[in-house]
């Protein structure tokens, strides 16, 4: 997979090593020289330039990206890449950085947002995660800003426990796409039986979420 990155601060660096060490081929777009050449990035591509030129973008040869990662400091420069990278080159998949919270609601697909990554909203899921064990808790908000990723740790006295998956009766719009269990992935069935500790990955419609809450409720 081909994955364009703007943006090569700590967060950017951080996408791409990830990237790289799964085996993808990444490029790196960044405005500043001094980035050129990390010793930590040597495997990875690069272009110095100015992301929101639509010439940097045909320089980058964007169209050949299968993702578009915008992870500068700026909120306003990841929306213009975003949106560049939709309506002028056809990317299937953006993923957006947003900076301020208060920019959250612009991070759609109106401005060719895909994927909306708050880095504050996701630490405080984080946080909320590991305190609050048997409540929903939201990771992401995905594509215009109706469906979500959430996460449900199963408590040690759960009555969910030794229930299969597909014995309980999820909300309509609703999905069960990940199982964690002792750091381990599953790809979820409806056999799976549930266990103390599972931390169980939905992806849901936000008008949902309520329903999820009562029917996680209703099944301990």
């Amino acid at each position: 997979m081909k994955v364009v990155i703007v943006g090569a601060g700590s967060v950017g660096s951080s996408i791409a090593k990830e990237l790289l060490g799964h085996g993808h081929s990444v490029l790196l777009i960044d405005a500043k020289p001094e980035s050129l050449g990390r010793s930590d990035l040597s495997e990875a591509e690069w272009l110095i330039g100015d992301a929101c030129e639509l010439s940097v973008l045909q320089d980058a040869e964007l169209d050949s990206a299968d993702v578009v990662v915008s992870a500068t400091g700026d909120d306003k420069v990841n929306l213009v890449v975003s949106l560049l990278a939709k309506s002028e080159f056809g990317i299937r998949r953006t993923v957006g950085r947003v900076n301020n919270p208060k920019n959250d609601w612009m991070f759609d697909d109106s401005w060719g947002v895909d994927v909306a990554v708050n880095t504050p909203r996701l630490m405080t899921a984080l946080v909320e995660e590991a305190v609050e064990i048997g409540d929903l808790v939201r990771l992401l908000t995905l594509r215009t800003g109706e469906t979500s990723m959430v996460e449900f740790t199963v408590p040690s006295d759960s009555k969910l426990i030794g229930q299969t998956l597909g014995s309980i009766q999820w909300p309509e719009d609703t999905v069960v796409v990940a199982l964690l269990r002792d750091d381990v992935p599953i790809v979820p069935s409806p056999d799976d039986v549930i266990e103390g500790g599972d931390e169980v990955f939905f992806i849901t419609a936000i008008s949902a979420e309520d329903d999820l809450r009562g029917a996680l409720r209703a099944a301990d």
